[in-house]
């Protein structure tokens, strides 16, 4: 997200209310399009290895798995991955986004839910994915959601991280950018969130161009 001010929100902004006006000021690009969740979900070369990997894990399930897709945004990639599943909740924060996506993408087993993440309860599910939503919140409001996390067996994390050695998890205000400018990014694993995983493996990983660090994704089972 570039780095601008949100009009007419005191800092720090509510979420919820500095998501809506991310779309509405389009501060994540996307002139020419309604709802746009930015470059990770439009940029080929991160979207096509993310699906790659997790359309093969999905189908590595003898029955198709139900799915919470936590942060899905415009639904671009979401919308991929639905015919892998038995049932598939889509969740994002902003109202109308999820409005618009509920009359573009109809599906017998799909449901879309308006919910924040960190204060509502989630549909249960056997595989949650979070594709670049954490790296956007406050540890917070982070921990919050890896509370809940643990309710599921598989969790598919996607963060945009630097390269190189980082300070984990440093604190940042919700919706003001991400972690990348102070060197840091988002595990989970490590502290202050501590999540207890059985396994942990990497399913993709995209190096961006110059000092823009890399989209890796990691699936972890509890």
């Amino acid at each position: 997200m570039k780095d601008k001010d949100i009009k007419g929100l005191k800092k720090p902004w509510p979420t919820k209310e500095a998501m809506k006006q991310i779309y509405e000021m389009k501060l994540w690009g996307g002139e020419n399009f309604d709802f746009y969740s930015g470059v990770g979900s439009h940029n080929p070369e991160i979207v096509k290895p993310y699906l790659k990997a997790v359309t093969t894990f999905l189908s590595s399930f003898q029955n198709k798995p139900i799915i919470c897709d936590l942060g899905c945004g415009d639904f671009n990639i979401g919308k991929e991955l639905v015919n892998y599943t038995k049932n598939y909740h889509a969740v994002d924060i902003v109202d109308n986004l999820i409005a618009r996506n509920a009359k573009k993408f109809k599906v017998d087993h799909l449901e879309f839910h308006c919910l924040d993440i960190a204060v509502d309860d989630l549909p249960s599910g056997d595989c949650v994915l979070l594709r670049q939503v954490l790296q956007h919140l406050s540890n917070n409001e982070i921990q919050k959601i890896v509370n809940k996390l643990v309710d599921f067996k598989y969790i598919i994390i996607t963060e945009h991280i630097p390269i190189g050695k980082f300070t984990a998890n440093k604190d940042i205000i919700s919706g003001q950018g991400i972690r990348l400018k102070k060197q840091s990014g988002v595990i989970l694993t490590a502290s202050p969130f501590g999540l207890k995983v059985k396994e942990e493996k990497q399913l993709s990983s995209v190096t961006l161009n110059g000092h823009q660090g890399k989209i890796v994704t990691t699936l972890y089972k509890t």
